[in-house]
């Protein structure tokens, strides 16, 4: 297999998830580094209390856009917030 051929290969293992959703190699990150994180993407933490049916199907839509819930709810909030900015203007 010719190098680009691989390096497409393992990209797609990532797009699809055959590599990089294995829990076996997981841990989580320090509290320092999980600031960093945070502070180099500009995220802040929030509590919300949601009907646990919403969280449900967010849960269900977030997986089948192979996305964690969390992410595919900032993702949702951050979609709905740019058009209604657009619809304003």
């Amino acid at each position: 297999m010719t190098e680009t051929r691989e390096k497409i290969k393992v990209e797609d293992d990532w797009d699809t998830r055959v590599l990089g959703a294995s829990e076996e190699f997981v841990k989580k990150s320090d509290e320092n580094s999980e600031k960093q994180v945070d502070g180099s993407l500009g995220l802040q933490s929030i509590s919300i209390r949601l009907q646990r049916e919403l969280i449900n199907d967010l849960k269900q839509l977030a997986s089948d856009s192979g996305l964690g819930y969390q992410p595919y709810i900032r993702h949702v909030l951050t979609q709905h917030v740019k058009t209604e900015k657009k619809n304003k203007d």
